[in-house]
């Protein structure tokens, strides 16, 4: 029985995707890694899965899909899945080995005493290796440690303070019982990933162990803010699906709700700096489009949103108002790292 199942999205991934292979392996035979070719055609990603699926035959599969994006490779990690608990990591990323032999102990306790979890979150760390520099993102301050909890139990989140992919572990059964399903040839999809399963997450675990390691500092990669940049419309179409998803209004717990709300602003906010970024008059009626959009699906959640600190700073008119939201942007990126 594999405890953790955990999917490799990759495309074109040949020059560091054995990284992230290598750190996972060490875990052993309660482990399902699952390679998820996505359709690369610049090198040889899947004759390099298929090597590890043969050399490790009882933990690697190698499996190749036609292009479809980050999303869809992740759609088909969970239809492959065998293993009790779902993850995903990225092929350019890694996770801390000491850490992974204590998330697999623990897991394999769940497991063995009947315990139910819906969602495992542990610490992930920005590697800005070009800066040779490394930011802890946890969770000590707002989640129990080491205890199960509900969302009753968790405290206030600080603004950088977000549930990400690579912060957390689903139970399997609980993505395919609510259908996950991420749109294709899309990228920002693990927004959609973390948020949509939240309201049925009834029980929590949080690890304060530094698991995941965020490689921050390619050219082409999908963070990097020229790139998003150049993505905007993507990004605008997740947001749109979040907004999309839930009545945050009718979601019955506080602090959910709360949280939940906090996310959909982060979102918003994103959306609506990159969008001044750009510089374009194009996008800048995207702005408009994308908060008028909000208060014509549902007018109490645009106020929820456009009453937060914020939601408010977001929608200062004019050119003062936009170079306001970009100096706080460079401030937000100077100190969390985050691209």
């Amino acid at each position: 029985m594999k405890i953790l199942s955990v999917a490799i999205p990759c495309y074109n991934s040949a020059a560091y995707m054995s990284h992230a292979i290598e750190t996972l392996l060490t875990a052993g035979d309660e482990i399902e890694i699952l390679i998820v070719d996505d359709g690369s055609t610049k090198d040889n990603t899947l004759e390099i899965a298929k090597e590890y699926e043969k050399k490790y035959p009882n933990i690697v599969r190698a499996i190749h899909q036609e292009n479809g994006g980050h999303g869809a490779a992740v759609n088909t990690g969970i239809e492959n899945a065998t293993g009790i608990f779902f993850k995903v990591v990225d092929s350019d990323d890694w996770v801390n080995t000491d850490a992974l032999a204590k998330v697999m102990t623990f897991l394999h306790g769940v497991v063995a005493d009947g315990k139910n979890l819906d969602m495992l979150l542990f610490n992930y760390v920005y590697e800005k290796v070009s800066e040779n520099k490394s930011v802890i993102m946890g969770y000590r301050n707002c989640l129990p440690v080491s205890k199960f909890f509900t969302w009753n139990d968790i405290g206030k989140f600080r603004k950088s303070q977000y549930i990400l992919m690579h912060s957390v572990v689903y139970r399997t059964k609980l993505l395919r019982d609510i259908k996950l399903k991420l749109p294709e040839h899309t990228f920002y999809v693990d927004n959609i990933f973390v948020y949509n399963p939240l309201p049925y997450v009834k029980t929590m675990y949080y690890m304060d162990v530094n698991f995941y390691r965020y490689f921050i500092g390619r050219e082409d990669q999908s963070v990097n803010e020229k790139v998003m940049i150049s993505r905007i419309d993507q990004q605008i179409k997740v947001t749109k699906i979040m907004i999309d998803s839930y009545d945050l209004t009718k979601i019955r717990n506080p602090k959910l709700r709360n949280y939940m709300l906090s996310y959909l602003i982060m979102m918003m906010t994103i959306s609506t700096v990159l969008l001044i970024r750009s510089g374009s008059k194009e996008n800048l009626e995207k702005k408009k489009e994308l908060w008028q959009y909000l208060k014509e699906k549902n007018i109490f959640m645009y106020r929820m949103v456009q009453h937060s600190v914020l939601g408010f700073c977001m929608q200062l008119p004019g050119k003062p108002g936009r170079n306001f939201i970009v100096w706080g942007y460079k401030l937000a990126r100077r100190i969390y790292k985050f691209n």
